[in-house]
């Protein structure tokens, strides 16, 4: 009984009062400072950076208060100038906050060379793997009489007949020339 007469005291009621104006002071400070501190609803649209180059970038992501990392520039794309950028993370029209980093893949300026595969008198279809697996492109294919049927004879590049291990840049178009499986010397 003495217990529940001292939660009902004026001396108690006046303690938790003060306690309760106390805590909920220093949360109100806190949910005000983290408001502040953490730019709560202030969002900046991400442009959309694919194609630029890298100095436009830096000026553009400057001028809107954001920072950018260069993640990834191995991969090659032909249709691309060097130094243009290929993809951006987060992606164009995403709402980030200020200070927030980009990271982006950067088309290189130089992307390497590949050895052509051993591929003479193997299948066209193994031929084809071979050629994609090593970054390289496959332009035309022609025919002559000889009598391994879609048999690889030839590799050209640019024109020029080539041999297996001869070094070419990634993504250069290789040229084949298969046979029909006609035999010639009949």
């Amino acid at each position: 009984m003495n217990l529940l007469k001292y939660f009902f005291s004026r001396y108690f009621l006046k303690q938790a009062f003060v306690a309760f104006l106390f805590f909920g002071t220093i949360i109100t400070i806190v949910f005000i400072y983290l408001n502040i501190s953490t730019n709560h609803n202030n969002y900046i649209k991400v442009p959309d950076l694919k194609g630029l180059s890298i100095e436009n970038v830096a000026e553009i992501l400057n001028k809107n208060k954001l920072k950018f990392e260069i993640s990834d520039s191995t991969f090659f794309n032909p249709d691309f100038p060097k130094f243009v950028v290929l993809e951006q993370i987060p992606v164009a029209s995403s709402e980030v906050k200020k200070n927030r980093k980009i990271y982006l893949t950067i088309n290189p300026a130089n992307f390497g060379n590949v050895a052509i595969p051993e591929i003479i008198q193997i299948t066209k279809r193994s031929a084809i793997s071979s050629l994609l697996s090593s970054n390289l492109n496959i332009g035309e294919i022609t025919l002559i009489d000889n009598i391994g049927k879609d048999m690889v004879i030839k590799i050209l590049y640019k024109n020029e007949e080539i041999s297996p291990g001869f070094l070419v840049p990634k993504k250069s178009k290789i040229d084949l020339v298969l046979g029909n499986g006609i035999n010639s010397e009949k």
